[in-house]
């Protein structure tokens, strides 16, 4: 299955069927979910209209955590594997993982100020997500230092896989100590905290912004390959060029 999907050929001509169709999604889902989330859903009845920080806050925080699992997962194949596709896909996931952490982090001082009267407090949960960007941050400078592509491919994949054991702290956080920040309310054995009114728009928007996620993800996949293609077409010309060179001297 690995070296199905390993072939970019076969990835590019996926990409290229599902881009579209992920575009399309995104869009509907935010024709819907916006106004549903921000004019028609309820006011909460402590929170007032601040809770509407939520409707994408929560999602940005999900994707955050989920972007850099699969970070983690895709370093892990080229790791062990040496799948030079699941090294590109680490590269494409990156940026954006931490640009929806980094919206985590802003949405969540934002509501934070009007519901604990702060824009931050050094919370478990909070300071656990900050490490998170930072482990982003952390990923993408070490793979810009490193002049060695292969070796950069191995060092970002060894830093992504050690930061994995930042995701367990998030996730159980609120459980392991007193915080601010209030415990699992979507995700719970016991079902849903969360009134139906809010739920559902939560839910379309968290489904908009994942299919988003996807299809920059596939985007900028695709730009790397095409990058990596020419940059070895380049390199083609200048072998020959120099080929030339050399015999036209002789």
């Amino acid at each position: 299955m690995l070296s199905y999907f390993a072939n970019p050929e076969r990835f590019d001509r996926l990409a290229r069927t599902l881009i579209p169709w992920g575009w399309g999604l995104t869009l509907a889902l935010l024709a819907v979910g916006l106004p549903w989330a921000l004019v028609v859903s309820p006011p909460d009845y402590q929170q007032s209209e601040s809770v509407r920080i939520m409707y994408v806050h929560v999602p940005a925080a999900w994707l955050g955590l989920f972007a850099y699992g699969a970070l983690g997962v895709s370093s892990f194949v080229f790791f062990v594997w040496r799948h030079n596709l699941a090294d590109l896909a680490a590269r494409a996931i990156a940026p954006f993982g931490a640009a929806f952490t980094a919206l985590c982090l802003v949405t969540g001082a934002l509501w934070g100020k009007p519901t604990w009267g702060a824009w931050w407090v050094w919370d478990a949960r909070l300071t656990s997500m900050l490490v998170l960007l930072l482990l982003y941050l952390g990923y993408m400078a070490l793979r810009a230092a490193l002049e060695d592509e292969r070796l950069a491919a191995r060092s970002g994949a060894i830093l992504a896989m050690a930061g994995l054991v930042n995701l367990p702290i998030i996730k159980f956080s609120v459980d392991w100590w007193n915080t601010l920040h209030q415990p699992a309310s979507v995700f719970r054995f016991d079902g849903p905290t969360i009134h139906a009114s809010k739920l559902w728009p939560l839910g379309v928007m968290a489904l908009a912004l994942t299919i988003l996620f996807g299809v920059l993800v596939l985007t900028r996949m695709r730009t790397l390959l095409l990058e990596k293609r020419a940059d070895a077409l380049e390199r083609a010309r200048e072998r020959r060029l120099e080929a030339e060179s050399r015999e036209a001297s002789q």
